[in-house]
């Protein structure tokens, strides 16, 4: 019965079919300024839509904060950027109390994560202190300044960066740090003529200019709530969780994927039926999301990593490992 449930309160087809025009105009947008790197901004996408965050591993100078800028301008929200400095301190990130001598009170002011999309650029440059800051409000998605809280506004994203190569002067985030992003994922070089693209775009003025709302915050909020409802069977279930769990037992892997990585699985899934316009979860949906969402939760072995093998090659062997299920029907 309860099955029976679920599959009724599945979102309706016109409802779908609205995020996936959405979607499409979003990433349109986006594409105006980011070039030929889509299945990065799904990424985001998929983030936003599943209420998670995002950490992007890579080099300097490739678009990051480009794609943040030009995702919050689509959204029609708000963006800050943080530039993270060891002298950075925690009240820099989330706002402090000023006292107003007129009124002889104290006002909160409000610091920079206070908007729809907030990009940390070189999170891993901040002490502890600073970064816990952040992660806080990723988790909870409030701020508390002397035992009062704050909400922070709806959609919520944090874009966080790191330098892989350039490690000196840095404080890596420890892995239940690391936990508490939804996903990662890296924008990569970009091909010859994608680069020709760019050159031409960018010769004359900033196309980051011309991007127009497409959507708006409140929008985004619906959608979120309707993602929520998309329908995942029980052999869809049991997919997502042979996979996490498997991350556990595997002879390469030294710490396997949390509980949390299992939700956050899930959820990216369903995001991702949503965006295609299904009301249901296929295993498909599973596997496209099985490395961005699990590739930063696992540690691989100290031989394996010895051997020059990658967390994604481990988890790409692993997933291949995982009977594909015969989901049942579920569009009747």
């Amino acid at each position: 019965m309860e099955s029976a449930a679920r599959v009724a309160d599945r979102p309706d087809e016109a409802t779908l079919n609205a995020i996936r025009v959405t979607v499409d105009r979003l990433r349109a947008a986006v594409e105006q300024v980011i070039v030929g790197k889509r299945a990065v901004i799904d990424r985001l996408l998929v983030a936003i839509l599943a209420e998670g965050h995002v950490l992007i591993e890579d080099v300097p100078g490739i678009g990051k904060t480009k794609l943040a800028r030009s995702l919050s301008l689509a959204l029609g929200g708000t963006f800050h950027r943080i530039q993270f400095t060891p002298d950075l301190l925690p009240s820099d990130v989330s706002g402090s109390l000023v006292f107003d001598q007129r009124s002889a009170t104290f006002t909160f002011h409000p610091g920079p994560v206070f908007a729809n999309v907030v990009l940390a650029d070189e999170i891993n440059r901040a002490g502890p202190r600073t970064q816990s800051a952040l992660l806080e409000a990723m988790e909870e998605r409030q701020v508390t300044v002397e035992r009062q809280t704050y909400p922070l506004p709806r959609p919520f994203l944090v874009v966080a960066t790191q330098n892989p190569v350039e490690l000196e002067g840095t404080f890596p985030l420890p892995e239940a740090q690391l936990d508490r992003f939804f996903l990662s994922t890296a924008v990569g070089y970009p091909e010859r003529e994608d680069e020709r693209d760019m050159l031409r775009r960018f010769r004359v003025h900033d196309p980051l200019a011309e991007v127009q709302a497409v959507t708006s915050p409140e929008e985004i909020t619906a959608m979120i709530g309707t993602v929520r409802r998309v329908y995942i069977g029980a052999a869809v279930e049991d997919y997502v969780l042979d996979i996490v769990r498997l991350t556990r037992s595997h002879d390469e892997i030294e710490l396997g994927a949390s509980p949390r990585a299992a939700l956050a699985l899930a959820r990216a899934a369903q995001a991702t039926a949503a965006m295609n316009g299904r009301g249901f979860v296929i295993p498909d949906d599973v596997r496209a999301m099985a490395l961005p969402v699990l590739a930063h939760r696992i540690i691989p072995a100290a031989r394996v990593e010895l051997q020059g093998r990658t967390k994604e090659a481990i988890l790409s062997d692993l997933i291949a490992q995982v009977p594909v299920p015969v989901e049942e029907e579920t569009e009747a």
